[in-house]
């Protein structure tokens, strides 16, 4: 792998990758993480090297058991990284702000991947930068591979120094950006430590509470006059008018500049918790106007405001009136900000989005969708043969937001991992309506079971509970969790039952095979006409996994095909199924349709031939 280069040469690296590689020159001893993207990759990586390197690395249950791990480790004395996106933090949360006042002893990184533009993240544009503040954690910001390398060095260093967790903050652009990245020594990790129990260290109860407030303003206020200028690049440039921006939105800054041919001053901040002041005060000194770059939210463009009240009353700052404090910032938004500032002409983005609309103009849209032979699809078509139009459809975080689209429209509402739980609840205990709530493998393990164990507490009207069981954390990359029978690092280990989990919190439970329209329609019926807490547990790998797996193993799928004799054209395997393999043909306008399935998207799973009504479809003959 090229993450495990040799010291001093150079290789392409994703971001995420190059934080792996950098966490491995820093001797990383240890490594948890829930899978999240635009994270992914750095626990991915690990998964793949740990043996390799010595470096303990797991998959836990959800973002606070990963880091709350991370945190045990650097308090034995041992180096340790979590990774997560931003919603990932949320979880966290509880517990980063004590761990943030009670310090560290050896370095401790918390990698934070933010989604600007919601690639893949359907809830909100979280700017997790406010958590930096919030905690009083410093943070730093790499704009390209290389620095997320060398960032991810410094934040161990730094962590150490100064006895606190770091933020190592990324967005999408900058986790998944490919760059070539020269590469430094691995550091053979420290795996074994020992915690030392100082209660006057741990005591976190006032008044001392009060005492390591200050401590943690302390650190951060030396942290400030130390590396405050280390992670900031200055572009020497002309002019009263300069740019101060951070992260990716530099590397659209350094883009613009070269196609206006424009070399103002340009302020590259690499950490921006705590804002380096000094450096923020001589640069807008003199200067008549700066614009601020940042994705999201005006965190720099406030702070610079600040700064300049006793600085430079007069300097006039931009930011978000030339930019949005939304979506992901592309070249169409900061070059014409740039050039408006410097009154040049810009190039006419519209005029090319105009021409863009105009060349896909008539071709059909292209929805997300489930892909062939998913168990979910199966699974949803079941559920709503039993239940009526008017139910409740409660969603959840996983592949199965895909049921929000036609022709299933099975997701009400999406909100946040396990949420569907919660959420439903409310809905039953305020309402007469009928309400499924469908939660993932995954997703029940990292925060389905305390909206169960709560349902079961308050007991009386309960949702109905779908759990879509493919064996792993399929959204995410195919990532193992506690009932997939194998850890991050490949070793076996006994599966944790989620129908036993279920039946200790008093349900009603029963699973079916994903795959057999039968049993899940009976099961569904069985369920519905019972009292109290139900769980019903579909029970079908990922489809996509198990073709992997079987073509690594030279298993070939069998595929479908249909009988045009007795196809009567309805349309269900299209209309209603929505299998992707499946297409519907028209040579001419008018036409009646021919219904054909794709062997090269068939993926053997059989469901097709279960819903369809006048048994047309069948195992396809080999020729």
């Amino acid at each position: 792998m090229s993450v495990l280069a040799k010291p001093n040469s150079k290789v392409v690296l994703l971001g995420n990758e190059a934080i792996a590689r950098g966490a491995l020159e820093a001797g990383v001893g240890v490594v948890a993480a829930y899978p999240g993207t635009p994270s992914s990759e750095v626990p991915i990586t690990f998964s793949h090297i740990a043996k390799k390197t010595g470096t303990y690395f797991e998959y836990s249950s959800n973002e606070k058991v990963a880091f709350e791990t991370a945190a045990g480790a650097a308090w034995s004395g041992v180096r340790s990284l979590t990774a997560m996106k931003h919603f990932g933090l949320n979880v966290a949360a509880d517990s980063v702000g004590p761990v943030a006042y009670l310090g560290v002893k050896a370095g401790m990184v918390v990698v934070v991947a933010d989604d600007p533009n919601g690639w893949s993240s359907a809830q909100s544009e979280q700017d997790t930068r406010y958590y930096a503040r919030m905690f009083k954690m410093p943070e730093l910001e790499p704009s390209n591979p290389q620095e997320a390398l060398d960032f991810t060095k410094q934040a161990f260093k730094l962590s150490e120094e100064f006895h606190i967790p770091v933020f190592l903050r990324t967005t999408t652009k900058v986790s998944h950006s490919i760059g070539t990245v020269k590469v430094g020594r691995i550091k053979k990790p420290i795996r074994k430590g020992k915690f030392v129990k100082d209660l006057a260290h741990y005591y976190n109860i006032r008044p001392h509470l009060q005492e390591m407030h200050r401590e943690i303003d302390a650190k951060l206020a030396g942290i400030a006059r130390k590396y405050g200028g280390k992670f900031t690049k200055e572009g020497k440039g002309t002019g009263k008018v300069g740019i101060i921006t951070s992260g990716v939105s530099y590397e659209y800054v350094r883009e613009s500049l070269k196609t206006l041919g424009l070399k103002p001053p340009v302020l590259k901040l690499g950490m921006t918790h705590p804002m380096p002041r000094k450096e923020i005060e001589e640069f807008i000194k003199g200067k008549r106007a700066v614009l601020v770059v940042e994705e999201l939210e005006p965190i720099i463009e406030n702070y610079v405001t600040q700064a300049a009240k006793g600085t430079n009353p007069k300097l006039a700052i931009h930011g978000k009136d030339l930019l949005p404090s939304y979506g992901e910032y592309t070249m169409a938004l900061v070059l014409p900000a740039i050039g408006k500032l410097f009154k040049k002409k810009t190039p006419d983005f519209k005029a090319h989005s105009r021409k863009e609309a105009k060349a896909i103009a008539g071709l059909p849209p292209r929805k997300p969708v489930f892909c062939p032979g998913c168990p979910h699809r199966s699974t949803f078509y079941a559920v709503k043969q039993v239940f009526g139009k008017d139910t409740i459809w409660a969603g959840d975080i996983g592949c199965y937001v895909l049921g929000i689209f036609e022709p299933f429209e099975m997701q009400d509402f999406i909100v946040s991992m396990g949420a569907s739980l919660g959420i439903s609840h409310g809905i039953s205990r305020t309402s007469n309506q009928e309400v499924v709530a469908f939660v993932g493998d995954s997703t029940f393990f990292h925060a389905g079971m305390p909206g169960l164990a709560n349902l079961k507490f308050n007991n009386g009207k309960s949702p109905f509970i779908v759990v879509l069981d493919n064996r792993i954390t399929a959204m995410t990359g195919h990532q193992p969790h506690p009932g997939s029978g194998f850890t991050g690092m490949g070793t076996p280990v006994e599966e944790v039952s989620i129908e036993k989990i279920a039946k200790a919190m008093g349900a009603n439970v029963l699973v079916a095979n994903s795959f057999s329209q039968k049993d899940l329609v009976e099961k569904v019926k069985e369920l519905k006409g019972k009292d109290g807490l139900r769980v019903l547990i579909s029970r079908g790998e990922c489809r996509l996994l198990a073709r992997r797996q079987a073509r690594e193993k030279g298993i070939e799928f069998p595929t479908f095909e249909i009988d045009q004799d007795k196809c009567k054209k309805c349309g269900i395997c299209t209309n209603e199924f929505a299998c992707p393999a499946i297409v519907e043909i028209r040579h001419k306008r008018g036409e009646e349709p021919k219904y054909w399935i794709n062997p090269d998207n068939c993926w053997g799973c059989s469901v097709c031939s279960q819903v369809c009504p006048y048994g047309a479809i069948h195992v396809a003959v080999k020729k």
